[in-house]
């Protein structure tokens, strides 16, 4: 009965070794508040295991030796289970995926959804009868990222109030708005081009720059949209007071604007650029995390203030004569012509 107890003794602990050198061995659990964080050992060269070559993988055993895995166990290819776990009545089966390092969740998750589970739908490998659904990090990620497009929308909303006060305005805070889009373009824009830039980086002896799109990263569009709408308002705001006081026509009071907040807005994005670069660019503990969101902001608001100086003034000048305030020369032959006056 002892040899028997030694023999599944050593026949779990090679099951753990092999675990553990391959897809990761399940060790226990981690409630961090409500969270629960599963805590595999697995090794550096885990993800990379064949199966071809599980014979020929080192094991130590109790003597101290180091012998290859064939000469201990048989390997044969099987498909089994210990148990049978039952939820609402149906069997179940449960599979863990462990997404690389270089691979986001959102990425793994949709991999797993298109290329395995619809996969094994249409080519038949999958019964009609047997039901499949992602769980566990895909359901808390679907909750978060529904709960980011609804703070998306709440940032807008509260965005165009606090120009409408501003203003005392309805129609030019949606001018200004108008570059919101542009700068959340220009955000994925420069992280495509800084991703291109960092798979380039090897050739020259440098470690590849990789930034996924994650989660992390999108909260950086709730940033940038709260920083892309100071630039336009330089410029609105000045060539309103321009029109209205100065007396100029749209043209020229956007120009006018233009000009004399070209200094102020370059010295803004210059100062942002510079203390958002160190977290993209420069590696360092903390950065591979919060990267993403680094270069979101930093490309949209680069991206913003080129709209800023170019697409945004052609725009204000068309909705400002649409608004009445029209050529200088036009108001000019508009007017009647004085009367002469008596006795001419």
């Amino acid at each position: 009965m002892g040899a028997g107890r030694g023999a599944r003794h050593d026949v779990r602990r090679c099951g753990f070794t092999v675990a553990a050198l391959t897809d990761g061995a399940y060790v226990g659990e981690f409630f961090r508040g409500d969270e629960k964080i599963d805590i595999y050992f697995y090794s550096k060269d885990a993800l990379r295991t064949s199966l071809d070559s599980l014979p020929r993988m080192p094991v130590y055993t109790p003597q101290g030796a180091i012998v290859p895995l064939s000469a201990v166990a048989d390997i044969r290819e099987t498909v089994d289970t210990n148990t049978i776990r039952r939820i609402d009545g149906r069997r179940t089966v449960t599979l863990n995926i462990i997404p690389p390092d270089g691979v986001a969740l959102e990425t793994g998750v949709e991999m797993v959804r298109s290329q395995l589970i619809q996969h094994m739908k249409r080519s038949g490998e999958v019964p009609y009868e047997v039901s499949m659904t992602i769980s566990g990090a895909s359901d808390q990620l679907d909750a978060t990222r529904e709960a980011l497009a609804g703070n998306y929308l709440v940032a807008i909303v509260i965005i165009y109030l606090l120009l409408v006060a501003i203003f005392t305005h309805w129609g030019y805070p949606v001018l200004i708005m108008t570059t919101i889009p542009l700068g959340v373009a220009g955000g994925l824009v420069g992280l495509a081009l800084m991703n291109w830039v960092g798979t380039i980086l090897p050739r020259f002896g440098l470690d590849p720059l990789v930034q996924p799109f994650d989660m992390i990263t999108m909260l950086g569009f709730l940033i940038l949209m709260g920083t892309v709408v100071n630039n336009p308002i330089l410029i609105v705001d000045r060539a309103i007071a321009n029109l209205r006081e100065a007396g100029m026509d749209a043209k020229e009071a956007v120009m006018e604007a233009v000009q004399s907040r070209l200094r102020p807005i370059a010295m803004s994005t210059v100062t942002t650029i510079c203390g958002l670069a160190p977290l993209v660019f420069l590696p360092g503990a903390g950065t591979e995390l919060y990267r993403g969101v680094g270069a979101i902001v930093l490309f949209g608001i680069l991206g913003t203030a080129i709209v800023t100086l170019t697409f945004l003034p052609a725009l204000s000048i068309f909705v400002f004569r649409l608004a009445g305030y029209r050529k200088a020369s036009d108001a000019a032959s508009s007017s009647p012509a004085p009367s002469p006056a008596p006795g001419e």
